[in-house]
């Protein structure tokens, strides 16, 4: 016992001599260059495969969307689909022109933008310039609770309240089903995004131009609307833009508060089919697999597409042309 603790404490003896610190530093050093090593190796790697999971998801629906759209191309004349203004791909003659369904889709979408982007906008301002910290902490999260909301509770409150209460008692011949109430309330949808995302880029502006303007005379508001917005115009066309998109693309609003009837119209009382509620209602099984009609969902499945690219292009575009390096 006495050689067992004699070499133990000879042991211990040698794990404090500079030579075991040196042994346990070279150790933890060398671990710590294997995580580095990992971390850079590896990690990389998994980053890039996610980025390649939404490149090839893009892919594969631009490749589907094609692929049964040049079949639907090869039976139905492409001039009549985009210039001829009858809809009835499900009825008997058949017609297929795309223009009461884009026409249907921009009237809503220009409806809900009319509303949602002043509002949005004035909310942005109100938050960022106007609003104490506490309140802004507070009104901001109530605010983004909206975008939380299932679209299709949208749509029963624009079938149930919106029109009978609202559009119906303003304008007492409004059908039922109709453009405006469908697009006043994807306005109320897409408010939280204009707002938040412009409230955002308004908080990023330095406090130095702010603080300049005050110094020149400027009261709160000419500072709001002369130097903070102008400045943060690349975010808020960013948002505009995204609202937009946002709203072209909506399914369950227009699908129960627009109606089902595709026509070219200029009054927003009528009722008006967009592109998204055809697709919604015409692929839930009433079209046979490998039918001229079920090919339509991809012919307009491919049009909202290009729709919503140009729009995301054009929106980089103008980010790009106002963007403001502080």
């Amino acid at each position: 016992m006495g050689g067992a603790s004699a070499h133990g404490g000879h042991a211990l003896a040698t794990d404090s001599t500079p030579i075991g610190e040196a042994f346990r530093s070279s150790h933890a050093a060398e671990w710590k260059r294997s995580k580095r090593t990992w971390e850079e190796t590896v990690i990389p790697k998994i980053l890039l495969g996610m980025g390649l999971i939404s490149v090839l998801t893009t892919i594969g629906i631009v490749v589907s969307l094609l692929t049964e759209a040049i079949s639907f191309f090869r039976e139905v004349s492409l001039a009549d689909f985009l210039f001829d203004t009858r809809w009835t791909p499900r009825f008997i003659p058949q017609a297929f022109g795309i223009w009461p369904l884009i026409t249907g889709t921009l009237m809503v979408s220009a409806i809900a933008a009319a509303f949602a982007l002043p509002v949005g906008l004035m909310t942005a301002i109100f938050l960022a310039e106007y609003a104490p910290e506490r309140l802004r902490r507070t009104i901001k999260p109530i605010l983004e609770v909206l975008a939380g909301v299932p679209t299709v509770v949208y749509g029963f409150f624009a079938l149930t309240f919106v029109t009978p209460e609202i559009v119906r008692f303003l304008f007492a011949d409004a059908n039922i089903f109709n453009a405006l109430s469908a697009g006043l309330v994807v306005g109320v949808m897409i408010i939280p995004m204009v707002a938040s995302i412009s409230e955002d880029a308004m908080i990023s502006v330095p406090q130095a131009l702010r603080n300049g303007a005050y110094a020149l005379g400027a009261t709160k508001f000419e500072t709001a609307v002369r130097v903070v917005v102008p400045a943060a115009l690349s975010g808020i066309i960013a948002a505009f833009i995204l609202a937009i998109s946002r709203a072209v693309g909506e399914t369950m609003i227009v699908t129960l508060a627009a109606g089902a009837t595709p026509n070219v119209t200029a009054t927003p009382l009528d009722s008006v089919q967009t592109m998204t509620a055809y697709m919604v209602q015409t692929s839930m099984g009433e079209a046979p697999h490998g039918t001229i009609e079920f090919k339509t969902l991809f012919a307009v499945g491919l049009v909202l597409f290009v729709i919503t690219l140009g729009m995301n292009i054009f929106g980089h575009f103008i980010v790009r042309r106002f963007r403001e390096s502080y």
